[in-house]
């Protein structure tokens, strides 16, 4: 059974107020996918925070009319899954981690921040780390001279300890014979 004219209204208000928010739209073909791997991916794109939906095309189209992934109605052909992420990478690499599965799911297109994506691109973007590795991976970097150094101190503390023990203890030795 078919949406009413409010229900059509409302699906548009919902993927629009996701859009509106987005970095990040990916789309994919779904042609053949049985519902159980549907529903993986599904579950996959909550767990990385990703609005992951099926829509007919009209709506769709309404939905990003006006805004900087309105380029992406031209590609709205088909049965089509939308993917959005506020996260850059996020919706990408769903998708294509996806796709690298299961060869019936088809990556068509996206948009990121404005800007056409072709197949290559997605899969591109998707290959990039996600904002909380690349931060972990700065704060690595920032912290590998301060750790290096601190290190470097508790060697030489060491080794100095080692070398200066037995002179105090022939210095103890020393003090009670010349008494």
């Amino acid at each position: 059974m078919g949406l009413n004219l409010n229900d059509k209204k409302a699906v548009v208000a919902e993927v629009s107020a996701k859009v509106a928010s987005a970095q990040t739209v990916v789309i994919a073909e779904y042609r053949g996918i049985q519902v159980a791997h549907l529903t993986q991916l599904r579950a996959k794109a909550r767990t990385q925070g990703v609005y992951l939906r099926v829509l007919k095309n009209t709506l769709a189209r309404r939905a990003v009319e006006g805004t900087q992934f309105a380029n992406l109605a031209d590609s709205m052909t088909g049965p089509l899954i939308y993917s959005i992420s506020d996260d850059a990478v996020a919706a990408a690499k769903v998708i294509a981690d996806f796709a690298k599965t299961n060869d019936k799911l088809v990556i068509t297109g996206g948009n990121y921040a404005g800007k056409q994506l072709d197949k290559a691109a997605v899969v591109a973007l998707a290959s990039i780390p996600s904002r909380d590795v690349l931060i972990a991976q700065l704060l690595g970097v920032m912290l590998a001279p301060v750790s290096g150094f601190a290190r470097g101190l508790a060697a030489l503390a060491a080794k100095k300890s080692e070398g200066s023990a037995p002179v105090a203890e022939v210095a103890a030795e020393e003090a009670p014979a010349a008494a």
